[in-house]
């Protein structure tokens, strides 16, 4: 089994403010690592919290699912399975810009990842046990799930389109329910 040390070891080569370039990372040695993103966005490794907020942020940069639906931290030389209970990330912030078809939506996660919801970054609904849930893609496959607060900010802000209650952002509808 890999260890996070190992993967932080892959990381010396890429000290650079923007996200390392994942899709150009594919390496050979691939293994599990007993670590999991928990349902309300906490890191555990072997089953105790990750509490260096930096450390987690970190290991975010390099997280990506692929096509088999498993997440994976990513680094030049390694690639290591994770756990994910629910979504990688959590949808902490939102902030509208303008109004109508011309509104924009931006949303800050748990991670400090910026994305304004659009085509490429759409919202999506999911009933589960009688809760309505809402996700986001961030990126490299990875959503974030708005929290309760984001939640209702984003309820404020919805109308009536076609028959659909939902939310515009960049001039695209996001139908999140029926009328």
């Amino acid at each position: 089994m890999a260890s996070p040390y190992s993967l932080l070891a892959g990381l010396d080569e890429v000290r650079h403010k923007d996200k390392p370039p994942l899709h150009l990372w594919n390496p050979d040695n691939v293994s599990d690592i007993d670590m999991t993103i928990e349902a309300d966005g906490s890191w555990t490794y072997l089953g105790t919290p990750i509490t260096r907020d930096r450390l987690a942020h970190l290991f975010s940069t390099v997280l990506r699912r692929e096509q088999d639906g498993e997440y994976y931290l990513v680094t030049p030389v390694e690639k290591c399975r994770i756990k994910v209970v629910d979504a990688p990330f959590i949808a902490v912030l939102l902030q509208e810009l303008g109004d109508g078809k011309d509104q924009s939506l931006t949303l800050t996660t748990n991670m400090a990842d910026e994305v304004t919801v659009d085509a490429e970054h759409p919202l999506r609904v999911v009933e589960d046990a009688g809760e309505t849930l809402i996700y986001a893609m961030v990126r490299n496959g990875l959503e974030a799930k708005l929290s309760r607060n984001v939640y209702y900010q984003l309820a404020e802000l919805l109308v009536e389109e076609n028959g659909e209650v939902g939310a515009w952002s960049e001039n695209v509808f996001f139908p999140l329910m029926k009328t």
